[in-house]
């Protein structure tokens, strides 16, 4: 039973939601995937989990379970620096409104004021509690331990955001607590497996020393990579590509489906324009 169960899972795919890029990957994302989503600044990570997410939750309660095609139980978004409001309304501000009709079905987790307990910044800035339970908070709580909390009980099937990987690991790098953190994340994609959670982590590019950007694309079981090249008329165009996809690279390879150019619009979001094959 048992295998039968392994074997159901392993054909099914989890959407992302982006019309023009699921059927290139044969529906999507297989379910428990880490992907980083890796980027130079602007080039298109965010606006590919924004069109993500907001399509799935759109799209997932007229779109029953199905052979191939799983949807996630639910979707958390988990800041670390920002407001959940703020990421609301960057939303609300990218794009039209009826993409954004799936916006109150995403539960954020704004695990800010713990970033910020860790930081030098003033209470003042980020915390509006009492001087004494402010402090009692700051000297009690681990941001990677309340993390560990979102893939607890009911944690299932879900997808989840960590907005950003890039916030979480600079308060790590370059101390002795980087293995702490890299640690956390082989925890992190052992339990995505066992809880068929899907997990999209954007990293900003070149911020972290290339060894511990290496080391963390290597814990990941997908890389997609988002940067700016030159164009033939000279203008910058966003593209898009897989660095590695765990259970999916073979198929991607084998169609030339590796290299994309992108673009991004109010009225459809995210969007593969055309394919760019690797020569």
């Amino acid at each position: 039973m048992e295998k039968a169960k392994i074997h159901d899972l392993s054909t099914k795919k989890m959407p992302t939601g982006i019309s023009s890029l699921d059927p290139m990957m044969e529906g999507g994302i297989p379910p428990g995937s880490v992907v980083l989503l890796l980027s130079e600044i602007g080039a298109g990570s965010f606006e590919f989990i924004y069109s993500s997410v907001l399509s799935i939750a759109s799209r997932k309660s007229q779109n029953p379970v199905s052979e191939t095609i799983i949807f996630p139980s639910n979707i958390r978004y988990v800041t670390f620096t920002k407001m959940s409001e703020d990421v609301k309304r960057e939303m609300q501000l990218s794009f039209f409104q009826d993409l954004l009709t799936g916006l109150d079905k995403i539960q954020f987790d704004d695990l800010s004021q713990l970033y910020f307990d860790a930081s030098v910044v003033p209470i003042d800035w980020y915390s509006k509690g009492d001087i004494v339970s402010r402090l009692q908070n700051r000297n009690n709580r681990d941001i990677l331990s309340q993390l560990s909390l979102i893939f607890g009980p009911g944690a299932d099937n879900n997808l989840v955001i960590l907005d950003s990987l890039t916030d979480l690991a600079t308060q790590y790098a370059g101390t002795t607590r980087w293995g702490d953190l890299m640690a956390f994340m082989r925890g992190l994609q052992r339990i995505a497996k066992e809880l068929n959670t899907t997990i999209y982590m954007p990293l900003a590019t070149g911020i972290l020393d290339i060894k511990n950007e290496r080391e963390i694309a290597d814990i990941a079981d997908a890389v997609i990579f988002f940067h700016w090249e030159e164009s033939t008329a000279a203008r910058r165009q966003r593209v898009m590509y897989f660095e590695k996809f765990r259970g999916l690279m073979p198929h991607l390879e084998e169609k030339d489906l590796v290299k994309f150019s992108i673009r991004i619009s109010a009225a459809i979001g995210f969007e593969v324009s055309n394919i760019r094959v690797i020569i």
